[in-house]
C-alpha cells in the first residue's frame, strides 16, 4: 500500500515538473546562442513555491475566520514541495514561509485568537 502510494506521489511530482515549463516560456527569437545558454543557467523561482507563498499569506489574514485557507495552502506544500530542483532554481524559502504563515493562521483558528487584519 505504501509502496503504491509513493508511485502515485512520483507521478504527480513528474507532472508538476512538466507543468512548471509553462511558467518559463519566454520568446528567444533574436537572441544569440550565448544569451540562450546565460538564460538557461539563471536560477529561477519555483512557481510552486510563489503560490504557496501567496496563498500562505492569504492563510495568515484570513485563517482565523476561514480554516479553508491554511488547509488548502499546507495540502500544495506537502504535495509540490518535492519538486524542487535545486541546480535549476532557488532555494526553497519560499516554500517554509508559506507553510509558517499558514501554521499562523491554523494556529489562530484552533486558539480562537484573531487580528486587526480582517475585521
Amino acid at each position: 500500500m505504501i509502496q503504491g502510494n509513493y508511485q502515485f506521489y512520483k507521478k504527480l511530482i513528474y507532472f508538476l515538473n512538466r507543468l512548471k515549463l509553462v511558467f518559463y516560456q519566454y520568446d528567444d527569437e533574436g537572441f544569440s546562442v550565448e544569451e540562450k545558454e546565460y538564460i538557461g543557467k539563471i536560477k529561477r523561482v519555483n512557481p510552486y513555491g510563489l503560490f504557496v507563498l501567496i496563498f500562505g499569506g492569504i492563510s495568515f489574514a484570513f485563517g482565523p475566520r476561514f480554516v479553508f485557507f491554511p488547509m488548502l495552502t499546507l495540502t500544495i506544500a506537502i504535495l509540490t514541495i518535492g519538486n524542487i530542483d535545486k541546480e535549476k532554481e532557488d532555494n526553497p524559502w519560499t516554500f517554509i514561509l508559506g507553510i509558517i504563515l499558514s501554521f499562523i493562521g491554523l494556529y489562530m483558528y484552533i486558539a480562537g485568537a484573531g487580528h486587526n487584519l480582517t475585521l
